[in-house]
């Protein structure tokens, strides 16, 4: 499938995925989440990436939100197909294997918001700008913002944003833990890209097991979620990845692993 919204490169195991609309602020219309949506398969399968890196094209902005010039048109059935493909895009970032970091670069409102959300944690330029505007425009969040969002930053903080439909800074966003971090503009993609190659020099399967075991948790019961992280933590004694770091460990030695 050939891409006109999309970017994707893979830096020696970095995947980085670029949202090009700079002209609509990076805004998501069908024609982008569909791309999207394509882009997040490939990668799913794809072992050589082994962290991915979302952001937006442009100094200005991530994604401005959903594309309103599109949405103003719809009828229920195409607002909720519009909605439905949004969701399961975002859906499969969150439980892509590999590792997700947002490099918020810009305005993420809207639909932005909430593919931030759906990332692993996010980390924010100083000129970057949050917000859920929807209520204003006479609808709700639609690509999962009334459910990852308080689940980010608490109910409380949730609700204010989205019943408010006001932006916060990201020295805010940063405050009410919707982000991990913020950095110049100048540093944010060498910052995210730093981070990603720590994650790399762990063991790929434990890293992989912890982000599922973390997803799951959150939406289950507490008895339940550390039930799972015990088939997890046993599981990964039968990788060579557990015989490699151990043993280095104890011989204090470089660790080598191998995702095996």
């Amino acid at each position: 499938m050939a891409y006109n919204n999309i970017k994707f490169v893979n830096e020696d195991g970095i995947g980085i995925l670029t949202i090009s609309r700079p002209k609509a602020l990076n805004a998501l219309n069908t024609e982008t989440v569909t791309e999207l949506n394509d882009c997040v398969g490939k990668i799913e399968a794809d072992e050589s990436v082994k962290v991915v890196i979302i952001t937006g094209e442009g100094a200005k902005s991530f994604v401005a939100g959903a594309d309103i010039v599109e949405m103003s048109t719809k009828n229920p059935v195409e607002g909720r197909k519009f909605g439905k493909i949004s969701q399961d895009t975002f859906t499969r970032i969150e439980n892509l294997p590999q590792p997700v970091i947002a490099a918020v670069n810009g305005y993420a409102l809207g639909g932005g918001c909430e593919l931030a959300c759906a990332c692993d944690f996010r980390y924010a330029a100083e000129n970057a700008k949050f917000g859920q505007p929807e209520v204003g425009l006479g609808i709700t969040p639609g690509f999962g913002g009334t459910q990852r969002l308080p689940r980010v930053v608490g109910r409380g903080y949730g609700k204010e944003m989205i019943f408010r439909a006001n932006m916060i800074d990201a020295q805010e966003a940063h405050r009410i833990g919707l982000v991990n971090k913020v950095v110049p503009q100048e540093e944010l993609m060498d910052t995210c890209k730093k981070v990603a190659k720590e994650i790399m020099g762990n063991a790929p399967i434990a890293v992989q097991l912890a982000k599922t075991a973390i997803n799951r948790g959150i939406n289950c019961d507490v008895v339940t979620g550390i039930a799972y992280e015990d088939e997890v933590f046993a599981l990964c004694f039968s990788t060579e990845d557990q015989k490699e770091g151990m043993d280095a460990f104890v011989n204090k030695r470089a660790k080598h692993f191998q995702g095996k």
